[in-house]
């Protein structure tokens, strides 16, 4: 079985004996039997922890989860800065994380319930692997796009009856956010996780309508109003 991993900016080949082993065990093999050097990162080998998410095909996985195939291409992830090989940069994602209020600002006094945990289950659950960021056209483009992940935390905290400040969450997400999605889906395809990142950016902005936001994509009525009263000089009755 033979796989090509991607080693700055170099396609190298390597011959792999083993069969039926998960792309991690494949990149374990490479660095025992052919090239120490090799970089990747690795930690629980659950598919818990994220770290070790690359391009497979260059489709997003966490290498401790796929099976690797003859002939598979492994990249490092796409839109972040490559340190060595298979390793990418977090900084970016460190720096949102910080930036963005993704977190309780004003405990409220409300009481939770069981189904109330069930409103921000499944946002909880993101890994961190970043594979949501690197689908995601948006990101490509514009750095400061607070992306999937950003914006399906922010939705956690949205829902949690714990957040007393609400208006202080959406008011974060109008710039850089909900409105520069294109909804293209890739996210929620890329999750290992299954959290639906397209789905929450929609409930964003519903509930910033729903608050008195506006869509910014969508032409004022000053305008539309300007463009219905223009007077083209056309006269269909002409022809």
């Amino acid at each position: 079985m033979k796989i090509t991993v991607t080693r700055d900016s170099n396609e190298v080949e390597y011959n792999i004996s083993e069969e039926n082993i998960t792309l991690l065990a494949a990149l374990e093999y490479v660095k025992e039997n052919f090239d120490s050097s090799l970089a990747y990162r690795s930690g629980c080998k659950s598919g818990i922890c994220g770290s070790c998410s690359v391009l497979v095909n260059d489709k997003e996985s966490l290498a401790c989860k796929c099976k690797v195939s003859d002939k598979d291409t492994i990249k490092p992830l796409k839109y972040v800065k490559v340190i060595k090989d298979l390793v990418v940069d977090v900084k970016q994602m460190e720096d949102l994380l910080k930036n963005n209020k993704t977190y309780l600002e004003e405990l409220s006094n409300e009481k939770i319930l069981k189904k109330d945990e069930k409103l921000i289950d499944l946002q909880s659950n993101c890994i961190l692997c970043q594979s949501c960021y690197s689908s995601c056209p948006v990101y490509e483009v514009n750095k400061e796009f607070k992306g999937p992940y950003i914006l399906t935390r922010v939705l956690r905290y949205v829902n949690d009856k714990k957040e007393l400040n609400i208006n202080n969450k959406l008011d974060s997400i109008q710039t850089n956010g909900i409105w520069d999605c294109t909804l293209c889906g890739n996210c929620t395809i890329a999750c290992p996780q299954f959290i639906d990142p397209k789905t929450d950016i929609m409930n964003l902005r519903m509930k910033s309508i729903q608050n008195g936001y506006t869509d910014p994509t969508i032409q004022s009525n000053d305008f539309l109003n300007e463009f219905n009263n223009f007077d083209t000089g056309f006269n269909p009755n002409s022809f």
